[in-house]
């Protein structure tokens, strides 16, 4: 089965680790064995923290103009609402989820535009999409995917502000950089071989220095601090 999925992920610190910003998001095609992704589509967004759940419409967007280029069994997007069909998700049927009351008001706001894209999807390709959330390891691989690339995106933005730039990975992942690539790979228990990846194209690896480290405010994150090199 191919498999379509889409997640943002990877977030601008402040000096107290609190998510400024998140950095980007990205669409994958993921074919057997589901390891990671054959084809994807990935960009900066740098999306208010706060609003978070306004960047699941563009996430489902990402995946419509990925089905324009590849073909897919189904969709799965970053909502954790027990693998229901989005197009057939209603407001009432949120009083029967283990939600909080502002997720509901959040999806609620949202609901109108995704079912409207999932609409499309159906009639143009005649598959679903799911609201699976991290139960589907496609949207694993979206997420490590969005964060490899984000990685990029932040040592672009540091360069070219000459700045230090803090930088949230997601849960339970390390990052590994060779001379022209930058993977996420999982850290959870049969994950060990999950994961993203981004090519620098630009070489703006080259212009900064990188360190890994545990994030103090938050168990089983890790941080970036990415600092432009200083020219001679």
């Amino acid at each position: 089965m191919k498999i379509i999925a889409a997640d943002s992920s990877t977030a601008t610190l402040n000096q107290k680790f609190e998510p400024q910003s998140i950095v980007a998001a990205a669409a994958v095609l993921v074919d057997p064995p589901y390891r990671e992704s054959t084809v994807f589509l990935a960009e900066p967004i740098f999306a208010d923290a706060e609003k978070g759940h306004e960047v699941v419409v563009h996430e489902a967007e990402l995946c419509r103009e990925l089905l324009d280029r590849v073909t897919a069994d189904v969709v799965h997007l970053d909502m954790s609402l027990g693998a229901f069909p989005l197009e057939q998700l209603s407001p009432i049927q949120f009083s029967n989820l283990r939600i909080s009351s502002r997720a509901k008001r959040h999806l609620i706001k949202i609901l109108p535009r995704l079912r409207k894209i999932a609409g499309e999807v159906r009639q143009r390709h005649g598959i679903e999409v799911l609201a699976i959330g991290k139960e589907s390891v496609p949207v694993r691989i979206a997420e490590l995917t969005a964060g490899a690339h984000a990685i990029l995106y932040a040592c672009d933005k540091a360069v070219k502000e000459n700045q230090m730039i803090l930088l949230g990975l997601p849960s339970r992942c390390e990052s590994r950089s060779s001379e022209k690539m930058v993977c996420l790979y999982s850290l959870i228990a049969a994950e060990h071989d999950v994961r993203g990846y981004a090519e620098d194209r630009e070489d703006v690896l080259k212009k900064v220095d990188i360190t890994e480290m545990l994030n103090p405010c938050a168990r089983g994150f890790r941080t970036l601090r990415i600092t432009p090199k200083v020219k001679n």
